[in-house]
């Protein structure tokens, strides 16, 4: 047996074949191929059109402007006979012939040659006279006392006579010959494609050179608009000098992508924001929950002290007045104290959800520590607390009068409550420092540090280190909340920090600057 191997064309032929018939596909589809073969069908419909033109026209405006010239020439004839201008009339109509290679022929009324330098055109006068000659004879002119005629003699002999009456009396004749205008057309005709093709090709290349110039900027912003479409902002187009269309769509693509940008980032910025608003919602629902749990769990004892008192009045469990007096002094102080909590958690939640408008003013803080001392006297002479605190020292601020008391009060309480007899002494020291375009403000107290693990957690509503401490001591859990909640509004520092033998708590407080 005989095996044949029968051999095709190999797959990546074909593959690379149809790639170059899509390359060439795309060509085509391209501006520039198209404004290419517009600008040479124009150059060729151009051509068309003068070969158009010069088959129908350029016949019947030679033979007007033979004829122009024929009546030009005889209206001339007449004036130098009128003796409009003096001239030398023989000398004249000389050149006359010779300028526009015409002949004339004028005689008088008794038909005797007044002027004439070539015969022919005598004979053709009596030719045109003799009906027996088989003349072709077509009259393309008359006016008055001009008749201009279309005479052919043969095919090879084709001329105009124009015949007039002069105001003398003459009788003038002007003979032009016409060249055979069928030759003259097709000679033309020719010149116009030999002309048309070599514009073709010399458009071609101009055509290419100018479609490429057009086409270059378009293609560098499809490029930019592909790239936008992508949100892709880096690529601007180059703006050249010149003031025309593409350059102008150039600039308003510029600006459009800088607005683009501007409008997605600014989207991207909002979304941010809408997402951390989001998030900031479920923190003020879960603060709302705690806030509801925190004060079902604070009124609780209030409320049952109030109670059980109350119950106790009604029921006459003590008849003495000292008693009764004593129960009701237990309800109205826990009445107030639930009064002044619920006021205070009402100004937490509305500092926590920024709801609060500060009225900000310039003042000494250290007037107002000193005034804030003054009020604890009492307390700190009867729990035998030393204070150290610079009164001479000022310190100008610009913040919330009001709120910033609050502060101090609530740091220097919290101080009083928590301070221990260190080395035989229990101290409070007070002191600022300037950071900047702040004013730290720090209060220390001797005593015991706070444990590590409630360093955070003491800034939160109601939380107490020491859970065991009677009620009595006034405090709420509220005022380090307070504190934390005043300073996040002002987008100031807060905090505390432990010493072997005491606690500080620090805050900063805005700097009240002087204008120049």
């Amino acid at each position: 047996m005989v095996e044949i191997n029968q051999k095709g064309p190999s797959p990546l032929v074909g593959f690379v074949v149809l790639r170059e018939v899509m390359m060439i596909v795309e060509r085509f589809k391209s501006i520039r191929f198209r404004l290419f073969v517009t600008l040479c069908i124009s150059i060729v419909l151009i051509i068309f059109c003068l070969i158009i033109v010069n088959n129908v026209l350029l016949e019947g405006f030679y033979l007007y402007s033979k004829i122009s010239m024929a009546i030009n020439t005889c209206e001339d004839i007449n004036d130098y006979y009128n003796g409009v201008i003096v001239y030398d009339i023989d000398d004249k109509l000389e050149e006359i012939e010779m300028k526009n290679n015409i002949d004339i022929l004028i005689i008088d009324s008794d038909f005797t040659v007044v002027y004439c330098n070539d015969l022919d055109i005598i004979n053709s006068v009596n030719a045109l006279g003799n009906f027996n000659l088989n003349l072709r004879t077509k009259i393309l002119y008359t006016k008055e006392n001009i008749v201009v005629q279309s005479i052919d003699e043969n095919r090879n002999n084709k001329y105009l006579l124009l015949s007039a009456h002069l105001d003398n009396g003459y009788s003038t004749y002007i003979k032009i010959q016409v060249q055979p205008i069928k030759e003259t057309v097709k000679i033309s005709n020719n010149l116009l494609l030999i002309i048309g093709l070599l514009m073709i090709i010399i458009a071609a290349a101009i055509a290419s050179v100018i479609a490429n110039k057009f086409t270059k900027p378009i293609v560098q912003l499809n490029k930019i608009t592909k790239r936008m479409a992508n949100l892709d902002f880096s690529h601007k187009y180059r703006i050249s000098d010149a003031e025309d269309e593409i350059n102008m769509l150039g600039r308003n693509i510029n600006e459009m992508s800088d607005k683009l940008e501007l409008t997605i980032r600014r989207l991207r910025q909002n979304n941010t924001k809408l997402e951390q608003n989001i998030e900031e919602k479920s923190k003020i629902d879960e603060m709302r929950r705690q806030f509801i749990s925190d004060v079902s769990h604070e009124l609780k004892t209030p409320i049952a002290l109030i109670q059980g008192y109350a119950e106790g009045l009604i029921e006459n469990v003590n008849t003495d007045e000292e008693s009764k007096k004593f129960y009701a002094e237990v309800i109205l102080d826990e009445s107030n104290k639930m009064d002044e909590m619920v006021k205070r958690l009402l100004e937490l939640m509305k500092l926590e959800y920024q709801d609060r408008k500060f009225e900000d003013t310039t003042f000494d803080l250290t007037e107002l520590i000193k005034e804030e001392l003054r009020r604890q006297t009492v307390v700190l002479k009867e729990n035998k607390i030393e204070v150290e605190f610079d009164e001479t020292k000022k310190n100008m601020v610009f913040a919330d009068q009001g709120y910033i008391e609050q502060v101090i009060n609530n740091y220097f309480t919290n101080a009083i409550k928590h301070v221990e007899n260190v080395n035989n002494s229990k101290k409070i020291i007070i002191r600022t420092e300037k950071k900047g375009d702040k004013i730290r403000l720090y209060v220390y107290n001797t005593g015991k540090p706070i444990p590590e693990e409630y360093i955070n957690k003491i800034w939160g509503r109601f939380y107490k280190v020491d859970s065991s401490r009677n009620r009595n001591d006034g405090g709420s859990g509220i005022g380090l909340a307070l504190v934390k909640a005043i300073m996040n509004n002002y987008n100031n520092e807060y905090g505390v920090k432990n010493y072997e033998d005491g606690v500080e708590f620090y805050c900063d407080i805005n700097r009240s600057v002087k204008k120049k």
